[in-house]
């Protein structure tokens, strides 16, 4: 399989493009490789495509901003790009950019065409969803109760009061774009666009519900199951189909745009998929040796062996003990790293303090300038 090439590239645009830029340098590359231009073509068709990717990505601001930071890895649940690379459907992509030449994509200025009535899509609604380190270990479906245009419980989403048909658009015929025909150097030019009788949908309502005043959808409430995968991470977007709000008679329903925040946890700290703990060892502990418990993300806890001579900063890693990839951005699980610290008492009684007195002035207690460096150099390295 072919390597991707970077979208600015794809375009010729530089990274600080602005939107028009991105706009005219798509509509210059599509309607050189438009398949009606370029019939049986292969080539052509794949750049084509290519072209359409790209600016799917790079006129969306939100879109842009995740891969200007991740590249093909974007957290956007469903990846970059909307079509699936190179199986993309060339009948989605004329009607997602049906705009973009000032008519359809799909039967510009080329003639030829795929003349078809236009369903109206509803909009995107955007949720933020607050997780905890355990959630996101495990992965969680949250219900929310969501405020939405809904299909019309009156007419069910037609638009017409009940008994009423619809009629054929007369200005278009039902197809839904009318035809412009205009002389250039080139010779006669057609242009398509949307009818604005009909709005694209190829039909008129001939008696509007009164309920929706022809719209077929009102507002209402849905709950919605949204399952939020194990291993997101702050800032993640998790794109739930169809869920969104419903589109006008009938038409298609926009997305759920789940946005991923992310709360703090008292026990570890996270790092990328990898979990720290710090550990207080008490100074027998530390000076002996011995077993210690440590806890895991998933409510369990591990006994770990702690070496005699143990020194603050030391760190222990347990592999496969962090947390899980997100699904199609990565393999595996993080791991659970244990920082040691050695826990000194404020206040000691005096048979205490006596019994530490005895052992003051003694070299091993004292450790030698060759250890300190090495215990500096560990919190120095962890630290930068």
């Amino acid at each position: 399989m072919a390597q991707k090439r970077d979208y600015y590239e794809v375009l010729g645009v530089d990274r600080n493009a602005t939107e028009d830029q991105i706009k005219k340098a798509y509509r210059t590359i599509a309607i050189k490789y438009h398949p009606d231009r370029n019939p049986g073509n292969k080539e052509a068709e794949e750049k084509f495509k290519e072209a359409a990717e790209a600016y799917d990505v790079l006129h969306d601001p939100k879109k842009r901003q995740q891969y200007d930071q991740f590249g093909f890895d974007g957290p956007t649940g469903s990846g970059f790009g909307g079509f699936g690379g190179a199986s993309m459907n060339m009948d989605d992509i004329f009607s997602m950019f049906g705009d973009i030449f000032g008519g359809r994509a799909g039967f510009s200025a080329f003639g030829g065409g795929r003349p078809s009535a236009q369903q109206h899509r509803g909009s995107d609604l955007r949720l933020k969803v607050r997780l905890s380190l355990e959630e996101i270990a495990n992965g969680v479906t949250k219900k929310f109760k969501v405020r939405k245009d809904v299909p019309c419980s009156h007419c069910q989403g037609s638009g017409a009061e009940a008994g009423s048909s619809d009629e054929i658009c007369q200005t278009c015929h039902g197809s839904g774009v009318i035809t412009h025909t205009t002389q250039s150097i080139f010779g006669m030019m057609q242009t398509q666009g949307v009818c604005p009788t009909c709005n694209g949908s190829g039909h008129v309502i001939k008696n509007k519900c009164k309920h929706c005043g022809g719209t077929g959808v009102e507002k209402g409430e849905e709950v919605v199951e949204i399952k939020i995968p194990a291993g997101v991470a702050e800032g993640m977007i998790v794109n739930v189909p169809g869920k969104g709000n419903a589109g006008r008679n009938k038409g298609i329903n926009g997305d759920i745009q789940v946005f991923i925040e992310e709360e703090e946890n008292d026990t570890f700290i996270r790092d990328d998929n990898d979990l720290i703990y710090n550990l207080l060892l008490d100074f027998p502990t530390a000076a002996l040796g011995g077993e210690v418990e440590v806890p895991t993300i998933e409510g369990s806890k591990l006994k770990i062996k702690i070496e005699g001579g143990t020194q603050p900063g030391k760190t222990m890693r347990l592999r496969g003990k962090g947390l899980p990839a997100v699904q199609g951005y990565g393999n595996g699980r993080g791991d659970l790293v244990v920082n040691v610290s050695v826990y000194v008492p404020k206040e000691l009684s005096r048979e205490e303090k006596d019994a530490l007195l005895k052992f003051k002035d003694s070299d091993n207690f004292k450790g030698d300038i060759e250890t300190k460096r090495s215990i500096f150099q560990k919190f120095k390295n962890y630290f930068s």
